[in-house]
């Protein structure tokens, strides 16, 4: 599959929520994930199959999404950028807010082998 696809398919199940089934179907088991800032308990970078899956894990233990739109891909060559955008309430600090991400993925050998998140946080309400 090109970049291209993969970044077609991943948009797809992220829209029906089924971001655990990207993970497993999509990404390398040599993963490398960026976020813009460390998360608590956790490092900006982690790396690894496991990892991303535990990464997951806690961002749908901590936060409570009221909804959210995923737009793309946006391709170029051998990346794509996802346009993320959630309505969520951290629970560790139950202030609800906007939350703008772009993600950009690296793609070889049919698998995504690097994610990057850029993001800014909105008012809360």
């Amino acid at each position: 599959m090109s970049a291209m696809e993969i970044g077609k398919e991943l948009v797809a199940l992220c829209k029906q929520g089924k971001n655990q089934e990207a993970i497993d179907k999509l990404y390398s088991s040599d993963i490398v994930s960026v976020e813009a800032m460390a998360m608590p308990s956790m490092d900006k970078t982690q790396k690894g199959i496991e990892a991303i899956k535990g990464k997951n894990t806690w961002w749908v233990e901590n936060h409570e999404v009221h909804g959210g739109e995923v737009n793309g891909p946006f391709p170029n060559g051998n990346q794509f950028i996802v346009h993320f955008r959630f309505d969520v309430t951290p629970k560790h600090t139950g202030k609800r807010m906007t939350m703008d991400e772009m993600g950009l993925y690296t793609v070889e050998n049919e698998k995504i082998t690097k994610e990057e998140f850029f993001y800014s946080m909105g008012d809360c309400s």
